[in-house]
């Protein structure tokens, strides 16, 4: 699978849990479109999918929530899959944004100069 992740991750606290969670952003070829979703929603701290369309608009925002999760299989609508199908014959590249649950990726420290003394 080829994907390219932003570096950024953006916290943000969500108000009905009072939990940290944060965004990646995965840009994604259409073939890969449902395979993805369908890996992301199963990993369990996936709290939300957006997918945006290269010129900013937001095709598809499913949230995903404890209830979509049946002993450890996700259970995707049929309806949402039919629209990710026709989404990924349609576009080139895609945008996705994961919003996960948990705290955000470790930022790496700044390395120091050595200064000789």
């Amino acid at each position: 699978m080829s994907h390219h992740k932003d570096d950024e991750a953006h916290a943000e606290h969500d108000k009905d849990e009072k939990k940290t969670t944060w965004t990646e952003n995965v840009e994604l070829v259409g073939d890969e479109l449902i395979a993805s979703v369908k890996k992301l929603a199963a990993e369990g701290k996936v709290r939300r999918i957006r997918i945006v369309e290269p010129d900013g608009d937001i095709v598809v925002d499913m949230p995903l929530t404890l209830g979509a999760i049946a002993g450890g299989a996700v259970v995707l609508a049929a309806p949402m899959l039919a629209i990710l199908g026709a989404l990924a014959s349609y576009v080139t590249k895609v945008r996705v944004e994961i919003v996960r649950s948990g705290p955000g990726p470790a930022s790496p420290s700044p390395k120091k100069d050595s200064m000789p003394a």
